[in-house]
């Protein structure tokens, strides 16, 4: 996968949580994961690398806050268009 995506899972209407995939090979998982920010879990593979960041909690979603994370990991900037479904929450 060449470009970050998010994924939504919803149960009964509602955002349960999200995830934001990174830049990836296929076939790489997450092997240790790292809490950051109020609500969001960065996933590592093998060898260091971000390979995603859970959104545990969609309601208290701040794009500011997941930007700084994207920052300091240093990946560019999400928009709002890309986010649109947590930053609606």
């Amino acid at each position: 996968m060449k470009r970050p995506y998010l994924e939504v899972t919803f149960r009964n209407g509602r955002q349960l949580a999200a995830y934001y995939y990174l830049p990836r090979k296929p076939g790489q998982k997450s092997v240790r994961t790292r809490r950051v920010e109020p609500g969001l879990v960065i996933d590592f593979a093998r060898g260091g690398q971000p390979i995603g960041i859970e959104i545990t909690t969609p309601g208290k979603f701040s794009l500011d806050a997941l930007n700084g994370v994207l920052r300091d990991l240093g990946f560019p900037a999400a928009t709002r268009d890309e986010l649109a479904p947590v930053v609606a929450a």
